[in-house]
C-alpha cells in the first residue's frame, strides 16, 4: 500500500499529504504546500479507490485496441521515445470541498486542499491514436487502469471514457514524470492519463489499457460513480471539466492579525478547459457588520498563470483598523463569464463543490 510510501504517521512533516483514509489511502495537501506556485510532488493529494498496483516501469505494457485498424501495444522504452509535451497542470479532486456542503453528502470528507498545481511531463496521447488508426465509427476512447476492486457489489477495474476530441487534443497526455520527477506508485507510476482542465477522476492512474468504442462508455465510474445527482434524486451528466474556484492561502484560518497593520491575502484561482481566470474579488467581513456595505467587493491583483492549466496567483493588500474577529471572502471570474457562487448548489455526491473561499481571523 502506498501508505507506506508516503511519510504520514508520527514522521509526518509540514509538507506531506495529510491521511483522510489509510485504506485505501486517501490525504490531502498540507496548507504550507498549497501557499506554494507549484505543488511539490511529495505532498500533493492523493486519491485512491483500491490498493495500489505495483508494475516496475521495465514490465509495463499498454494495450492499444478496440475500434481501430492497427491493434498494438506499447512497452515503457518505446513511450519514452516519442515526442514529449510539459505542462503545469491543475489537479482536483471533483469531491473536493464537500464537507462544506450541508447535508454533508457521501463519500470522503475532503476539506478545500484536495488539490494541487503540478508539472506534469508525457507523452500526447493523439500520437498512440494516429498510430492506432481510429476506425470512423469510434466516439470515445476508455482508459483502463491497473487498479481493481469491488464497487455496488461487483468486481471492476477503475475506468473512464474520453469523447474522441477530448482524448486527441495535443494537452491530453500519458504523464511519466511530475515536478520534474519519475512518477510514484501513489500518483500513478509507471504512467497515468492527464487531462488538463477536467476533474482528477478523469486522470487514470495506472494506465493498463486503452480502447476505442463505438457507443457511450457504461461503467461504474462512469455512469454510478462520479455523476451529478441533484436532491430530488434527478441524474445529470459524469463530472468532466472543473468549476471555476479560488483559494486563500494566507493568512491561514484563525491567524491573529495586527490592527493598523497592512496584510498581504493571498491565494490561487483556477478554472477549467483551458479558459483564463479574469477576476478576483475580496471582500473583508467584521463580525459586528456582516451586512455592511462599508465592506464591498475589491479587485485583487493577478499573476500571470504559468500556462492555460495552472492556477492564477493573486494578492490583495489590506490593512484592518479595527479589533475583532473578520471573515475574508474571495471569489473568482473566468472568461466565460462564471462567477463563484455564495453556496454551490448541493448534489447527492458533493462534487464540483465551488463557493466563494473564507478563512476567519482575528484582528488584535
Amino acid at each position: 500500500m502506498c501508505a507506506s510510501v508516503l511519510p504520514h504517521g508520527p514522521g509526518a512533516t509540514a509538507w506531506s499529504p495529510e491521511t483522510v483514509t489509510a485504506d485505501p489511502y486517501n490525504a490531502q495537501t498540507p496548507s504550507a504546500a498549497l501557499a506554494a506556485p507549484v505543488t511539490p510532488a511529495g505532498a500533493l493529494f492523493v486519491r485512491d479507490h483500491f490498493a495500489v498496483p505495483h508494475t516496475p516501469p521495465g514490465a509495463w505494457r499498454l494495450r492499444v485496441e478496440g475500434a481501430v485498424r492497427n491493434p498494438y501495444t506499447l512497452d515503457r522504452a518505446e513511450l519514452a521515445a516519442l515526442p514529449h509535451r510539459e505542462l503545469d497542470v491543475v489537479l482536483e479532486c471533483a469531491g473536493n470541498g464537500r464537507a462544506r456542503m450541508s447535508p454533508r453528502p457521501r463519500g470522503l470528507p475532503w476539506g478545500q486542499r484536495a488539490v494541487g498545481c503540478v508539472r506534469v511531463a508525457g507523452v500526447p496521447f493523439r500520437l498512440l491514436a494516429e498510430r492506432a488508426g481510429v476506425a470512423p465509427a469510434a466516439v470515445e476512447f476508455v482508459f483502463t487502469g491497473a487498479d481493481s476492486g469491488t464497487v455496488r457489489g461487483r468486481r471492476t477495474s477503475f475506468e473512464r471514457s474520453l469523447p474522441l476530441a477530448v482524448a486527441v487534443h495535443p494537452d491530453t497526455l500519458l504523464v511519466t514524470r511530475l515536478d520534474g520527477a519519475p512518477l510514484t506508485p501513489e500518483h500513478g507510476a509507471p504512467v497515468r492519463l492527464v487531462v488538463p482542465g477536467r476533474f482528477a477522476v478523469t486522470d487514470v492512474k495506472w494506465l493498463a489499457g486503452v480502447r476505442a468504442v463505438t457507443e457511450p462508455f457504461a461503467g461504474v465510474f462512469q455512469t454510478q460513480e462520479y455523476v451529478f445527482v441533484d436532491a430530488d434524486g434527478t441524474a445529470g451528466g459524469p463530472v468532466t471539466g472543473l468549476r471555476v474556484k479560488s483559494l486563500v492561502t494566507a493568512p491561514e484560518q484563525d491567524d491573529d492579525l495586527r490592527r493598523g497593520r497592512e496584510t498581504v491575502v493571498r491565494g490561487h484561482a483556477w478554472t477549467g478547459d483551458g479558459v483564463a481566470v479574469r477576476r478576483v474579488e475580496v471582500r473583508t467581513v467584521h463580525e459586528d457588520e456582516p451586512d455592511a456595505e462599508a465592506d464591498p467587493w475589491r479587485d485583487a491583483v493577478l499573476a500571470e498563470p504559468s500556462g492555460p492549466y495552472a492556477w492564477t496567483d493573486w494578492s490583495f493588500a489590506w490593512t484592518p483598523h479595527s479589533p475583532g474577529r473578520y471573515r475574508i471572502l474571495a471569489r473568482a471570474t473566468d472568461a466565460r463569464g462564471e462567477v463563484q457562487p455564495p453556496r454551490a448548489p448541493w448534489n447527492a455526491g458533493g462534487y464540483g463543490c465551488n463557493p466563494v473561499a473564507s478563512v476567519e481571523v482575528v484582528v488584535v
